[in-house]
Formats: structure tokens, sequence, C-alpha cells
């Protein structure tokens, strides 16, 4: 397929014809489904009323402003996050199992998170820090132990997989031992949800995954490179050694931040860059793909909760886990069948 090619003054981008194509059709579906969600509540408001609202005009310019269009720039935002870090653990592992739901991450995360309210009583800048410093340490003690002459991305998910088992183990006696309000709280948080999410409460996660993003644009050519294989990356000048702490960084800190604002949000980052591959048609595991591909997910999962037992509003974390548990076990069989 022949690629186009981009430039702007000195500056030129590749990209696959499919690729742009399916990109621009998951930007189509997540605007058609965003511009549902702000549609969607108590009370039906038209796409025309809706769009009024966002500039501005007319009667439900609160609902739509501040209620609806947090929570669906949320789920686009946070979708977006989940995909790109499942992206990044998928490339490194070269499994379309490595996904930071799967090999334990989000356990760390969640861990981190219990620790500082039950030891610190934090704020939301302090839960953000524990999630990250929670799922830094996981992904180390999994890398460790995953250490043999080098490490194996089989090995690697089977270690996180046990690790996973751990941290959740842990994290259920953390909650059996706080203090029952506490528990209250973070049982219901841990099942990840965007109901009830605000500005406040999205723009430091926001201003955190806009930076990783950038991060993860500077660094996406290299890791296509180190996919190809570890020998043809060395001789493309990309420093192994320095590419796979930073990425690992960036797919800790997207997983760790969304976790922060709206608890684990699971089997997202698991699906999205196989679906997003597949749509590419990309030999690896493409990052706009993947991040639109998320982003999509996640919105279409939470208007489904909202709208299954309407007037409640289930969490989201529900409905991922509820399709997601069923593609695990169909891609557990499927890389079971490779090997």
């Amino acid at each position: 397929m022949t690629p186009l090619v981009l430039r702007a003054g000195r500056f030129s981008a590749r990209a696959e014809r499919r690729t742009v194509v399916a990109s621009s059709a998951l930007v189509v579906v997540a605007l058609a489904l965003g511009l549902l969600g702000l549609c969607y509540g108590a009370a039906w408001a038209t796409p025309g009323e809706a769009l009024a609202a966002l500039a501005g005009q007319g009667d439900s310019v609160v609902v739509i402003r501040e209620w609806r269009l947090p929570r669906v720039a949320a789920a686009l935002v946070f979708g977006a996050a989940l995909g790109v870090a499942g992206a990044v653990f998928q490339n490194l592992t070269r499994n379309a199992l490595g996904s930071p739901d799967i090999i334990g991450l989000d356990a760390g995360a969640y861990t981190g998170a219990l620790l500082v309210t039950v030891l610190l009583s934090g704020g939301a800048a302090t839960l953000a820090a524990g999630s990250i410093a929670g799922g830094l340490l996981a992904a180390t003690a999994i890398y460790l132990l995953s250490w043999k002459s080098g490490v194996s991305g089989l090995r690697l998910i089977i270690i996180g997989i046990a690790m996973n088992a751990i941290l959740t183990a842990l994290n259920s006696w953390i909650v059996l031992r706080a203090e029952l309000e506490v528990a209250i709280a973070m049982t219901s948080w841990s099942a990840g949800s965007l109901n009830g999410v605000g500005w406040d409460d999205l723009t430091p996660g926001f201003t955190v995954l806009a930076l990783l993003f950038l991060a993860m644009a500077a660094l996406a050519h290299a890791m296509h490179q180190s996919v190809l294989g570890d020998e043809f990356a060395a001789s493309t000048g990309v420093d192994l050694n320095v590419l796979r702490p930073l990425v690992v960084l960036v797919g800790v800190g997207c997983t760790a931040t969304v976790t922060a604002v709206a608890g684990p949000i699971v089997f997202v980052a698991l699906a999205a860059p196989q679906i997003g591959r597949r749509l590419a048609g990309a030999a690896g595991v493409p990052f706009v793909p993947a991040a639109l591909t998320g982003a999509v997910l996640l919105l279409a999962a939470d208007l489904a909760a909202q709208m299954l037992l309407a007037p409640t509003s289930l969490p989201v974390g529900v409905m991922t886990t509820a399709v997601g548990g069923t593609y695990f076990i169909w891609l557990l069989f499927k890389e079971t069948k490779k090997s």
C-alpha cells in the first residue's frame, strides 16, 4: 500500500494510507459518541441544543458544559491514555497479553493509592502521587524478577500475572483493615467509574497526560524500530537501555493517572491496541490507532453503563470487565494455540 508523506517546511511525516483512513474513521466515531454523550441524560437534549450549549447558548449550558462534557472528555482522554499504555507494553513484550491490567501495574497503582489514603489521608495530589509510585514500584519488581540474561516478554507476562494476583490479595487485605468509611469509599472507587467527575478533578490529570502523550510522540519512532528487533534498533542508533525505561515510565504514568482519578479501569488497555492494529493493518502496535480505539471503547462502555439500568448509572469498570473478560479468555486461548 502506498504510504502518505505529509510535509510542512523542513519537517515530514510518513503514514500508511490504511492507518490514516482507520484513524479518521475512529475520530468520526468518537465525535459521534461524544455528541450522544452530551445529549443523553435525565433530560434528553437534541444535538442542536447540545452544540448550542457548548457555545454558551440556551437553557442547558450548565448541564451540558459542567456535568456531561467533563464525563465525555474524561472517557475520551482516559481511554486514549489506556490505549497508549497498552500499546507500550504490548510493543515491549511483543505479546498481545502484555497489558498494564494483566501484568499487575493497575493493581500496583491501586496499592499505592490505598496506602496513601489509609496512612496519609491526603487529597487528589497525594492520591495521584501514590498511584504513580505504586505503579512504578510494581513495574520495577516485575522487570527485576523477569531478568535472566535479558527480559523475555513471555516470562515478564507470567511473572506479571503472578504479581497481579499478589497485589490484588494485598489490596483486599488493606481494605479489610481500613476504617469503615475509607473501606467503603475505596471499594466503590476500585470499580472504576466516571460518575460525578468534574473539571476540578480532571484538570491535573489532563495536564499530566498531555505531557505523557508528547513524550510518547517523541519516542514512538524509536519504539517502532525496537519492535523490529534489538539488533536492528541498535544499528539505527536507538539506545535500548535508555528507551525502555522511558517508555515504561510513560506507560505506567498513563495507567496510574487514570487510576488516580477514575479508579482501575481494566481491559481497555488490553483490547484497544490489538483492535487498533487490526483496523490499521499494521505489523506492530501503532500508537495513534491504539489511542483512538481506547477512546472509542471507553466512551462506548460508559454510555452503555449509563443506559443499561437507567436511571441508575453503573461504574464503567463493570462494563469493561464484563466485555473485556470474554475478550481476554479468547485472546488467551489464541495465544496458547500459537505456542
